[in-house]
């Protein structure tokens, strides 16, 4: 997601959506509507232009993802900002259409492939308008499942449009313990431009300990708490995924 991808160019943009993706897209005719609700118990306190505190904030995501075809599906974002001092705002919207690798290729691995772009109000952001390229890589290995998201980020238009692609690999590994739920570990990092690795305390790097509920194939319910693993992360973030599929 761009708004965690690009830290270097929105430092406190992120935590609006949280989440690794799967290769799987959504099914033809199929429409989900998500809610990511992130809350951050230890963020950034600086208020400076284009950076808004995230520190005891609320970031609250809608999206809603359309499957055209068995292997195309587009998704929408709706960014909102909560904090206890002047209320909700709404932030920016994204647009992510996604292809994948059908099933009859017969690839040992899922894959797939998503374009993100869109625009943060430059009262929340450096940059107004950015683009986010995400392969998707994952595997079930029977109770194992494990997804890779390298993800390459860059500014369009802003204080930031003249640097590179910020590189944020984003990895995800979670064991079915009981039907329906599967624990796991969640890992979200970003390195800074690919022409220009930061050194390790100035990057972002965030590790959440999460468990997925899957009783029914038309609910998805996934929660998690994250540590910041630099001084440079926000830390102590608690997110909640609740999606629900229309067929």
């Amino acid at each position: 997601m761009i708004a965690l991808a690009l830290p270097f160019l929105s430092r406190a943009q992120g935590n609006y959506e949280i989440q690794v993706y799967g290769s799987q897209t959504m099914a033809k005719g199929t429409t989900m509507f998500e809610l990511h609700s992130n809350f951050t118990f230890q963020g950034s306190k600086e208020v400076t232009p284009g950076v808004m505190s995230n520190h005891h904030a609320f970031h609250e995501t809608v999206e809603i993802t359309h499957g055209w075809t068995t292997w195309f599906e587009t998704g929408f974002y709706f960014f909102n900002y909560i904090n206890g001092h002047d209320g909700a705002h709404y932030v920016g919207s994204h647009i992510r259409p996604r292809v994948m690798a059908p099933k009859e290729w017969g690839w040992p691995v899922g894959a797939s492939l998503s374009i993100e772009a869109g625009f943060q109000k430059l009262d929340y952001s450096s940059d107004d308008w950015t683009v986010e390229i995400r392969p998707i890589i994952d595997k079930q290995l029977d109770k194992l499942y494990l997804s890779f998201n390298p993800t390459f980020g860059k500014s369009i238009h802003g204080a930031n449009k003249e640097g590179g692609y910020v590189f944020s690999p984003n990895l995800k590994a979670a064991f079915q313990i009981v039907q329906p739920v599967a624990m796991g570990i969640e890992y979200y990092g970003s390195l800074g431009p690919l022409n220009s690795i930061q050194p390790y305390q100035s990057q972002q790097q965030q590790l959440f300990i999460a468990a997925d509920f899957n009783w029914s194939p038309d609910w998805e319910l996934n929660v998690g708490y994250g540590w910041g693993l630099t001084r440079s992360t926000d830390n102590d973030i608690l997110k909640l995924i609740v999606g629900y599929r229309f067929h």
